[in-house]
């Protein structure tokens, strides 16, 4: 019979909980993601087309477009994409690394060029037209989520505050989502890290590898600590990178407790702060018969841990930890139900004059 209750109160639990990712649907869509400004000059300061100047002097790099405008030589003066190398093609001076260079060392080698060869003393003035190559990428609970030109090397604390800062639903975790540079140290730790395939069945596995696709790093950083003054939990974001901040996870209260529902995962909650939050149990709770239904994250797997709620409260057996999408199930007690039917029909006054059998 116990079993039967708990199947039919995890089922009209799922079936809330399919109700509320349903209804999460109707939220805005996220800005899409804008062209970078056609002039060096212009900041737009809407979401997900944005500038900014930092400490640091801004470095050309691949897919951008610059401007070189050369005194006295209009034939050479023009505007440039850097191909995907890093170069460009100049006339005169033939092929040009350009990436990594800021405008003024770009300017200074042209010049060098072509002093004495081409001009006596060259005057070349090198611009940024268009900062392809500086593109982040920021989404989840930020305000303004989108995609972000920025100049520089911004942190990632910086870069939550330019999209707005976090909003009330975000969680406790960042993750920093990072292409691997083919031939780096990373890629080859990326590859020793990858899991191996499960062989469920023949036709489920592919012999033929994907050498195209792009390979992936994954940084957490706990902004929890970061907003309340542990900076060290701050770090840089490169170009490319794709920051995404989820919502908080959830846990369920559910059974003999006063106020039953969803609540939001602190980092470190444990039974007794769930009791807490759901106001405790109601007089028919039967504190010596709890569930806790988790669900393996890797596996999918249910289990039922029983615990003695009554005695974690009252420091006779060791706290509970709960973890994200827990549904922590008070169990009922027949007695106290039936007494309890029974003092509210008659009144608790009767019940202590001995009018109540």
């Amino acid at each position: 019979m116990r079993n039967v209750t708990l199947n039919t109160l995890w089922a009209t639990l799922m079936l809330a909980v399919a109700l509320v990712s349903v209804g999460g649907q109707t939220h805005p869509q996220q800005p899409q993601p804008k062209l970078p400004p056609s002039n060096a000059n212009e900041i737009n300061t809407q979401p997900g087309g944005i500038l900014v100047s930092t400490d640091q002097d801004y470095r050309i790099g691949p897919r951008d477009v610059i401007e070189v405008r050369i005194e006295d030589a209009s034939e050479l003066s023009g505007t440039y994409q850097i191909n995907a190398d890093g170069t460009f093609l100049m006339p005169y001076l033939k092929r040009i690394k350009a990436q990594d260079k800021t405008p003024e060392e770009l300017s200074n080698f042209i010049a060098d060029g072509l002093r004495n060869r081409y001009l006596k003393d060259p005057q070349v003035m090198v611009a940024v037209k268009q900062f392809y190559s500086r593109t982040f990428f920021i989404q989840g609970e930020v305000h303004k989520p989108g995609v972000y030109q920025m100049e520089g090397r911004p942190s990632l604390f910086i870069l939550i505050n330019i999209a707005g800062g976090l909003t009330e639903k975000c969680g406790s975790t960042a993750f920093i989502i990072r292409e691997v540079k083919k031939g780096s140290p990373a890629a080859a730790d990326a590859k020793t890290d990858q899991p191996a395939p499960v062989a469920a069945s023949q036709s489920s596995l592919t012999t033929k590898s994907e050498p195209d696709l792009p390979e992936y790093s994954l940084k957490t950083v706990n902004i929890a600590g970061l907003y309340k003054g542990r900076f060290d939990q701050n770090a840089y974001v490169e170009p490319g990178d794709i920051v995404n901040i989820p919502k908080a996870d959830v846990f369920f209260v559910a059974g003999e407790v006063k106020s039953p529902g969803p609540f939001v995962l602190s980092e470190g909650t444990t039974l007794r702060q769930a009791m807490a939050l759901s106001q405790g149990p109601t007089l028919n709770a039967k504190m010596g018969d709890g569930v806790i239904m988790r669900t393996d994250q890797n596996t999918g797997v249910r289990q039922e841990i029983h615990v003695d709620i009554g005695a974690v409260m009252k420091g006779k057996k060791d706290d509970v930890p709960i973890m994200a999408n827990d549904i922590v199930i008070v169990g009922n007690s027949r007695a106290k139900t039936v007494g309890n039917a029974i003092l509210k029909a008659f009144g608790m006054s009767a019940a202590q004059r001995g009018i109540i059998p």
